[in-house]
């Protein structure tokens, strides 16, 4: 299997299965002498931890991470730094009536179809448990992040029919500490009532999720097959669930016209609006980067449903297991790092061209 990489000067290999015995990491191209922030890696392993919100699965993992090598007293030696976690429920007995019948919207069909078997043991590498690696791997990022005073904040903006309004809020400072990191606690209780009526029914919800970048530097980004929003997409897209991704005005630019829709500019270099979310032609623009994903409901559902097992023959997948009723608020912190890890790879790239 092939596609375990992400990034070009940055880059994060990923590693392990669900109920396989760990899970883990390989880091590249993190400078040297880097003081570890073990806080900041321990809070966002925290934020997505399961069992700690009550719409969330109850799997219960320690997530304890040993770093094996690129470490010495408490500072990146330049060399990759690889990682593992250890999983801790690992017996995998209430999947064993499922293993021959395919699992309605997942990847179970396309894995095997592909690589001719599939570990039907909670997903194999097509489960969520694999988003921890992308958490501490982006923590690194936001280390190195850290001495340009880049900031990188994702929030909950919708969840089934309920949403914020979107463009009042990536300007603004707060975003309340509610579970689900809505910044709006109106939305935030109507919200709750929609996670609890899809645990009542046992089914699953689709949310949004947004985010904003601050003070990332003019220049980065490329300007064909490497754009800067080009990449966030890939990284975006790349964690479980995501179906949409838009950037600055995103989809809402297909009914405007360019007399409104173009950012005109001020004498100190900045621009009156920011419908281009902080990137033109594919390289930051100095302005607030903004983005937001659109998640899928989570095809774990806790309802048996109609299917077919691998002869063809019909066939019913049984419900059970240990699964969220939502992506958030566990996706979170895998939106921060999976934003960190582009813009710390782009800056390194742009630092490259700027040394030659």
């Amino acid at each position: 299997m092939s596609g375990n990489t992400f990034g070009n000067s940055f880059r994060l290999t990923s590693f392990g299965e669900s109920y396989g015995s760990f899970v883990g990491g390989v880091i590249e191209g993190c400078p040297p002498n880097m003081d570890i922030d073990f806080a900041l890696i321990n809070n966002a392993i925290k934020a997505r931890q399961t069992s700690i919100f009550a719409y969330a699965s109850q799997r219960k993992e320690n997530d304890e991470v040993q770093f094996i090598s690129g470490i010495m007293n408490g500072k990146t030696t330049g060399t990759p730094i690889a990682f593992l976690i250890k999983n801790q429920e690992t017996s995998s007995t209430a999947y064993n009536k499922n293993k021959n019948v395919l699992k309605p919207s997942h990847g179970y069909f396309t894995y095997w179809k592909k690589y001719g078997i599939y570990d039907y043991k909670g997903s194999g590498r097509a489960s969520a448990r694999e988003t921890i690696v992308r958490v501490i791997g982006g923590c690194f990022a936001m280390m190195y992040l850290q001495q340009y005073n880049i900031t990188i904040k994702a929030y909950t903006t919708q969840i089934g029919q309920i949403q914020t309004n979107k463009k009042n809020l990536f300007y603004g400072e707060t975003i309340s500490s509610n579970p689900l990191h809505c910044p709006d606690n109106e939305s935030y209780v109507k919200m709750l009532e929609v996670l609890e009526s899809a645990k009542k029914n046992k089914d699953t919800i689709g949310a949004q999720v947004s985010c904003v970048i601050r003070n990332t530097p003019i220049g980065i980004g490329e300007p064909v097959f490497d754009k800067l929003h080009a990449d966030l997409g890939k990284a975006m897209l790349s964690i479980n669930a995501a179906k949409g991704f838009e950037i600055g005005s995103g989809f809402t630019s297909a009914s405007m016209h360019g007399r409104e829709h173009n950012d005109l500019f001020t004498k100190e270099f900045h621009t009156k609006t920011n419908h281009s979310g902080g990137i033109q032609a594919g390289i930051s623009n100095g302005e607030v980067i903004y983005f937001s994903v659109a998640f899928k409901p989570i095809s774990s559902i806790m309802k048996d449903q109609e299917s077919i097992d691998i002869k063809g023959n019909p066939a019913v997948y049984i419900a059970g297991g240990k699964h969220d009723i939502c992506v958030v608020p566990r996706v979170i912190p895998v939106v921060e790092a999976m934003a960190a890890l582009v813009i710390a790879d782009h800056i390194l790239r742009f630092n490259a061209y700027k040394n030659n």
